[in-house]
């Protein structure tokens, strides 16, 4: 976004300056990154009640056509073959160089139609990305829909008051569903480790459904500060920054989310973007690997500081860092050389001249609560 560009504001945005929310432009919107009580109390009252975030600013896009499956996994690592209706699956757009373009979440409304939510500052060129390899489907961008996200350990007994049915969902499902007289699709997912749902919201339904769910005690707005520890302690990638067009999703650590059936000697195997560089990277190892850092001390390690080994030599860098407010203490992740990636290797991180140990970890820094039935 240009210095002339005024920011957008959501369908919540006056709820947030009514919350007292500290308002900054993020990814071409006004989006708050706190409300009076700060970050921290904002982080604990997601891990221990329920938080809700209003995410109206992610791209919300539908993609329909009877040829759609095969065209979506060209350009993603996935069987939608064998994605069941009301099912939903993570996976990474990748570039004919193997490279990130945007991590999303898709979701099987039938047989024919897909609905992807995409991140915030990728969804003008995903979208045209779609309209470029998606011939003949038709792809609509919801511009003004609605998206808020209800996290935590309580967010099924706050929803479940509304719509019982929501307590049948298991992680990674959703439906169509009534709240207060609304039709929304509601999946049970998040960007936070805690069981939860996002809910998507017709432009006016949006203020029936926030005062639905806020009319609950236990839930409160949580903002982009609190978002961003959430996911950090989950180990969960921000795009732009975990990762990006020069990663592979091998480097990502994000195999998992490449089905086997699109791996070497699959059924269907390759045959998506990049395809040639991700299963070399799988099949003989990459040179790099996103890991977990714990930090002796106090002070977090920040984004962009070098590592290195015992003897100094630069091996990688910083990608994510912060104060854990789950741990009481500082962790990062970020890319080291793959001969450095083992659980239990102390490195260093180079902090305004001065090193600072670290140690590789296994991440999520803290268990995921995912509700798996």
């Amino acid at each position: 976004m240009s210095t002339s560009e005024q920011p957008k504001n959501t369908q919540f945005h006056d709820y947030h300056i009514e919350a007292g929310g500290k308002m900054v432009p993020f990814a071409g919107y006004s989006m708050p990154i706190n409300y009076a009580g700060g970050i921290m109390e904002e982080h604990r009252h997601t891990r221990d009640a329920v938080g809700l975030f209003d995410v109206s600013h992610m791209g919300q896009v539908i993609i329909r056509g009877s040829n759609a499956v095969e065209q979506l996994e060209k350009l993603m690592p996935l069987d939608l073959q064998q994605l069941a209706v009301n099912n939903m699956t993570y996976s990474t757009l990748i570039n004919e160089q193997g490279g990130i373009l945007d991590d999303l979440i898709i979701t099987r409304w039938d047989e024919q139609t897909f609905f992807v939510v995409v991140n915030a500052a990728c969804k003008v060129q995903d979208i045209h990305h779609f309209r470029d390899y998606l011939t003949g489907s038709e792809i609509i961008e919801l511009e003004d829909q609605g998206l808020l996200a209800l996290q935590g350990p309580l967010a099924v007994d706050v929803l479940a008051k509304l719509a019982p049915q929501m307590s049948d969902l298991h992680f990674m499902q959703g439906c169509s569903v009534k709240i207060d007289n609304c039709h929304c699709f509601v999946t049970r997912s998040g960007y936070t480790g805690e069981d939860g749902f996002e809910i998507s919201i017709r432009p006016e339904d949006c203020s029936s459904v926030a005062n639905a769910l806020l009319a609950d005690s236990s839930v409160r707005w949580i903002g982009l500060g609190a978002r961003d520890s959430l996911r950090l302690e989950a180990g969960l990638c921000l795009y732009g920054h975990d990762m990006n067009q020069q990663t592979t999703p091998v480097e990502a650590s994000l195999v998992w989310s490449i089905n086997k059936s699109r791996r070497s000697g699959g059924p269907k195997q390759g045959g998506f973007l990049g395809s040639q560089a991700v299963l070399n990277h799988i099949d003989h190892g990459a040179s790099q690997k996103r890991v977990g850092f714990m930090i002796e001390g106090r002070a977090p390690v920040r984004e962009g500081a070098e590592i290195v080994d015992q003897q100094g030599m630069v091996i990688g860098a910083i990608t994510s860092g912060g104060f854990s407010p789950s741990l009481q203490k500082p962790i990062a992740m970020g890319y080291v050389k793959s001969e450095y990636s083992t659980v239990g290797t102390k490195v260093n991180a180079m902090v305004r001249g001065k090193s600072r140990p670290l140690v590789v970890c296994s991440m999520p820094f803290v268990p995921q609560q995912y509700y798996r039935g």
